[in-house]
């Protein structure tokens, strides 16, 4: 198993430069990539937990769980979808390329306990997600690419100096670390994984990114590449009590920041980004399980990113007029009925866990974020359809690509089916239809439209300095 897991993590490297000179196979040899994740992840669920030590006495570890193993998974089946979605787009090897050496470090990132290894991890995904935001080569594409660069590699100076703090401290990389390091060092730390996870405020950056990114590339940024930063939060969350409270202080934060902007949102993809920071604070609301609500969310986000992608308007007042394709319109439906919690889809499992998994002081703001889910994903189900002939603007890969997604959020039904009790079904659907109600009496015709301040470019970088302090009152109370 140890050297089946170091291939794993080499693998995707060798196999993006292999797409450079064997250009006529990049396709086969990215799914292929895909695949082989995939396979690895699904082993992770019968295997026992493995840690390697990679340099003696400096904490330099990786371990691999079932944790892990849903962020892998999600990771293979974005990856996968995104390759079908593109497979006759005309896309070059270069891209190819750089989505699997982007899927190697954010796995790379997923089996990560230490400082050191997640910072190198977290760089080449920076660098990779860079080349594919800015792979049109428009100057609107380079410049939210740089943007999204400089943002990513200020939080990381950051980081790496609560990193060598930390050592310093207890000589040791490993997450554990933080535990009796000095306040400073969890405070530094802590906010490069909070902008590279899109988490609170210092998530800001991310509606632009990804809502200005081709199609594919922001299921994946949405998908996978924000859970890089998040999936470290979970495990220092599980392996150190004291630091429990505050991720799950972010979660909650996080989950209504998020759907508050959300909720007034009339841009489709700026929707669904602001949905991206929302469904992030869901994870960290409960790190116990934060597993399998990232799988869920994943699988969810990237669909919705392919659809619309597909639909004639990115503007919903414009959908609202103007009718979609009725299969398009059922995929769309099948993803929203999923992340409001709907029953059959794992969208619903993943929610009824994570409530169960919270503590007492975040029910209510908890079922605040989802009633304010269902009410945003109200504005995509009851858009107007008609049944084409014809569909001009879907692409050749269009459907394979959502029956995978859309087919794992049926599949993963069975990791929670004791979900499915007559009272966990109850509230859900309560929820979601007070969503309903809510968004026909008020909020369809609401044409409030929230400042943007906070995510200009000058701005993302003073909201950095603003965390910092949150960060330091809060490690010191």
């Amino acid at each position: 198993m140890i050297n089946l897991t170091i291939a794993w993590i080499a693998l995707p490297f060798f196999v993006g430069f292999v797409i450079y000179l064997l250009p006529k196979l990049d396709r086969y040899l990215a799914l292929g990539m895909a695949l082989v994740s995939g396979g690895y992840a699904l082993q992770l669920f019968a295997e026992p937990s493995l840690k390697l030590q990679l340099l003696d006495h400096f904490g330099v570890t990786l371990t691999i769980d079932q944790l892990s193993g849903y962020f892998i998974l999600t990771n293979a089946l974005v990856t996968a979808a995104v390759i079908l979605y593109c497979w006759d787009s005309g896309k070059t090897a270069f891209f190819y390329a750089q989505t699997i050496i982007l899927h190697g470090s954010v796995n790379a990132a997923f089996v990560c306990t230490d400082f050191i290894s997640l910072y190198v991890a977290l760089e080449v995904i920076s660098i990779a997600a860079f080349l594919l935001i800015a792979y049109p080569r428009s100057d609107r594409s380079i410049w939210v690419g740089l943007r999204y660069l400089f943002v990513s590699n200020v939080a990381m100076l950051f980081y790496l100096v609560g990193a060598v703090l930390a050592y310093k401290a207890n000589h040791s990389f490993a997450f554990t670390s933080l535990s009796g390091a000095p306040p400073e060092a969890l405070a530094l730390i802590f906010l490069g994984l909070l902008v590279k996870g899109g988490i609170f405020v210092s998530g800001l950056w991310l509606p632009l990114t990804h809502s200005e990114s081709q199609t594919p590339v922001s299921a994946m940024l949405s998908g996978i590449v924000v859970k890089a930063g998040v999936y470290p939060l979970v495990r220092c969350a599980l392996l150190l009590d004291e630091i429990d409270p505050i991720i799950r202080l972010f979660g909650v934060g996080t989950a209504l920041l998020g759907v508050f902007y959300a909720v007034f949102e009339k841009d489709t993809k700026r929707m669904l980004a602001f949905h991206t920071v929302s469904q992030l604070g869901f994870i960290l609301a409960a790190p116990g399980v934060g597993g399998f609500y990232a799988l869920t969310h994943g699988l969810v986000k990237s669909s919705l990113f392919l659809i619309v992608g597909v639909l004639p308007s990115r503007n919903l007042k414009e959908l609202q007029q103007k009718p979609i394709d009725t299969s398009v319109w059922i995929a769309l439906v099948m993803a929203s009925f999923s992340i409001s919690g709907f029953p059959l889809l794992s969208g619903f499992g993943a929610k009824v866990l994570t409530t169960k998994n919270l503590l007492p002081w975040q029910q209510i703001a908890m079922n605040v974020a989802a009633l304010g889910t269902a009410i945003s994903f109200a504005k995509f189900i009851f858009l107007p359809h008609e049944r084409r002939k014809r569909q001009e603007d879907v692409q050749p890969g269009f459907w394979a690509a959502t029956i995978l997604l859309i087919g794992g959020l049926v599949l993963a039904n069975v990791v929670y089916f004791e979900a499915y009790t007559v009272a966990n079904v109850i509230k859900p659907l309560a929820i979601i239809g007070v969503g309903w109600l809510a968004y026909f009496l008020i909020f369809r015709g609401t044409v409030l439209k929230l400042p943007r301040l906070l995510e200009q470019f000058e701005h993302l970088i003073g909201v950095m300095s603003l965390m910092l302090i949150l960060l330091f009152w809060m490690v010191f109370a």
